[in-house]
């Protein structure tokens, strides 16, 4: 499919073909599903612990005799009843992670791609060198693409340090190297903005 590509003031300065096998294909909304469920359970940690009673620290003797003292029975000041003492069915460390196989995860970006580049979300730009780190620079090239009052995802050919800092403070936006794209993120995002030289390896990436 031919898509327009643009420079950083918003014209047209050329076409490029996008692969079919990767930005047309049929989506496939379960793998999409699956994809995003498995992005959400990994973020969890999972860390949450409370100390039962054999964890907490003390308890070593009785604290006083069984009988005789007109009050309850104790064994240990520990214990689950007592200020300071272990938990009771507190909660424990869970693994929440999810793996999938590589070729559901790559079917899974390549139905996202899919689904934005039907909705003509898709943005080629054709370049966009900083020199030093400015949030207005990149913010200026937004809003000429039109995509000032968006949510967007900017792909990049590799990490680039100005551009990541230029674009960190603006909402809804977010910049990352191709490569490291999630499903998650394509479809979070409304527009889908991809610089032109990382078309190439992000099809040879996906067809790998």
């Amino acid at each position: 499919m031919l898509v327009d590509i643009f420079n950083k003031t918003g014209n047209t300065v050329g076409q490029i073909d996008l692969a079919d096998d990767v930005f047309a294909i049929q989506p496939n909304e379960h793998v999409m599903h699956q994809a995003v469920v498995t992005y959400l359970a990994n973020q969890r940690q999972g860390t949450k612990k409370t100390k039962i009673r054999s964890e907490v620290s003390g308890g070593g003797i009785k604290p006083w005799k069984q009988k005789g003292r007109g009050g309850s029975r104790a064994g240990s000041n520990r214990s689950p009843l007592w200020p300071g003492g272990g938990t009771i069915h507190g909660p424990k460390p869970i693994d929440y992670r999810i793996d999938l196989p590589k070729k559901v995860k790559r079917l899974a970006r390549k139905s996202a791609l899919s689904a934005r580049a039907a909705e003509n979300n898709i943005i080629v730009i054709d370049e966009l060198q900083l020199n030093e780190v400015k949030t207005k620079s990149f913010a200026d090239m937004l809003k000429a693409l039109k995509l000032d009052a968006t949510s967007v995802l900017v792909l990049t050919p590799a990490y680039d340090k100005s551009l990541y800092l230029s674009s960190r403070n603006i909402p809804n936006v977010t910049l990352d190297a191709f490569d490291k794209v999630s499903t998650y993120d394509i479809l979070k995002h409304r527009k889908l903005v991809i610089f032109k030289d990382a078309i190439e390896p992000l099809v040879t990436a996906f067809n790998n």
